[in-house]
């Protein structure tokens, strides 16, 4: 599938979404348009050599069964962006607390960009673990896996601990962004927050990320390490 052909699946199914939106609408108050921001990390990492700053959010707006979301996340260290990505799809829910998504994501940074298109599943697995996984397809027979989940321990009703894991793996070597073929990356997380309010917790934790394979050679080859252990802060909000 070449990537234009992509772009038009991706587009006529956003399209086909709206008009359904619409139509839904028009139904009665059962199933009314509703939309939410969550700020999941907003923080800074502390650590050996410059602190990166550190942004992870998404959004939706839409109905029961169908919605529209954007996701976003990237890293800004010493003023300058070193990684970048967003992602515009299309949702439709196949379970209770399951959706399928589908639709377009770019990283803008490192450069050059990078067009994939999106096909996961996010929900709520059993045991209340939340799970996003993907996989994306970009060109030049270029794919690559992401699995993210996290779980949540109430302490109290405002203090809360959450464990967090992600994982990337790509399909081939990409030299111009320095990204090698096989498990490219996992990070690990723990983060304590107190919910002031519930839709605002500042939170205080650790964050570990490592690389491997040909992504920890090229960053070898940069005098860089492979792992990297940092205390963080921030702020958790939604809107």
């Amino acid at each position: 599938m070449t990537m234009k052909k992509s772009y038009f699946i991706i587009g006529s199914l956003l399209v086909s979404s709206l008009f359904m939106s619409s139509n839904v609408m028009a139904a009665g108050r059962d199933d009314p348009l509703l939309g939410m921001l969550i700020i999941d990390q907003f923080e800074w990492r502390g650590g050996d050599g410059d602190d990166p700053f550190v942004w992870e959010a998404q959004g939706w707006i839409g109905k029961d069964l169908n919605k529209f979301w954007f996701k976003t996340d990237g890293e800004v260290t010493g003023g300058e962006t070193e990684s970048a990505e967003i992602q515009a799809l299309y949702s439709h829910a196949i379970a209770p607390f399951w959706d399928a998504q589908v639709g377009w994501r770019r990283d803008i940074r490192p450069e050059p960009n990078r067009d994939w298109l999106a096909l996961g599943v996010q929900g709520l697995a059993p045991y209340m673990y939340e799970v996003d996984t993907a996989l994306f397809f970009g060109k030049d027979s270029r794919v690559s896996a992401r699995f993210e989940a996290e779980y949540e321990f109430l302490f109290t009703q405002r203090l809360i601990l959450t464990p967090n894991i992600g994982l990337n793996m790509f399909s081939k070597d990409d030299p111009e962004v320095r990204i090698g073929s096989g498990i490219s990356d996992l990070e690990l997380g723990l983060r304590l927050r107190y919910e002031i309010r519930r839709e605002f917790a500042p939170y205080i934790g650790i964050n570990w990320e490592k690389v491997y394979g040909g992504t920890a050679d090229y960053r070898r080859e940069e005098g860089r390490n492979v792992s990297d252990f940092r205390v963080v802060a921030g702020v958790r909000a939604w809107f």
